[in-house]
């Protein structure tokens, strides 16, 4: 079945704003996440995909503070549910849709507990993407363009808190069952980093 056209708008215009470029893998990984988790789910596939493309919008370069001091106190939540709506309408979203995608978009960091089974859906894929070898790479491009990860330390101990926090955090048994192979491989990067003599490390 041939997607809708604003699906396709939706990742043109991610596609032209992600930046640094690698910013641009996880929305595409993200959703063939959600599509496996929600595989038994009933849920609006839409709203997942416009969130899912659109949550990460205040972290590209262009959209968000340059300056130290204001990327430090930046709530890129807040800036993607605001920049949303206007989005999705100029890009023929459904108008009636768009409350649920700006909802889901508030819910999709860890600490949040979202009600609606697209929230959940969607958090639980971006909790697995902070799992496995996707999260080392993830999280090791950032060091030094990243106020938060000046050091090889600085990744590691970002990591080390995903692996004993997260798993805990899924909410979907398939998302649980998903997350296995992820912590054994977080696991085992770890384990070798720190025999490797990369702990404490700069």
């Amino acid at each position: 079945m041939k997607s809708p056209d604003f699906r396709s708008a939706i990742v043109a215009y991610i596609r032209e704003q992600a930046r640094p470029v690698d910013k641009f893998s996880h929305q595409p990984r993200l959703y063939e996440l959600t599509r496996v988790i929600g595989a038994d789910q009933n849920y609006d596939d839409d709203v997942v995909f416009a969130a899912v493309w659109l949550h990460d919008l205040g972290v590209f370069v262009g959209h968000r503070p340059e300056a130290p001091e204001a990327l430090a106190k930046w709530d890129c939540v807040a800036y993607a549910m605001h920049q949303t709506p206007d989005i999705l309408a100029r890009l023929g979203f459904p108008a009636e849709k768009i409350p649920a995608v700006v909802e889901t978009i508030r819910t999709h960091q860890p600490q949040e507990n979202p009600a609606s089974i697209e929230g959940i859906i969607v958090r639980d894929a971006d909790i697995l993407e902070q799992l496995g070898a996707v999260a080392v790479l993830r999280t090791v491009c950032k060091i030094g363009r990243d106020t938060r990860f000046k050091t090889f330390s600085d990744a590691l101990r970002v990591l080390q808190k995903n692996l004993e926090t997260l798993p805990g955090q899924l909410k979907l048994p398939v998302s649980q069952t998903l997350a296995a192979p992820r912590v054994q491989a977080l696991q085992q990067f770890l384990a070798a980093a720190q025999a490797e003599g990369c702990a404490g490390a700069e």
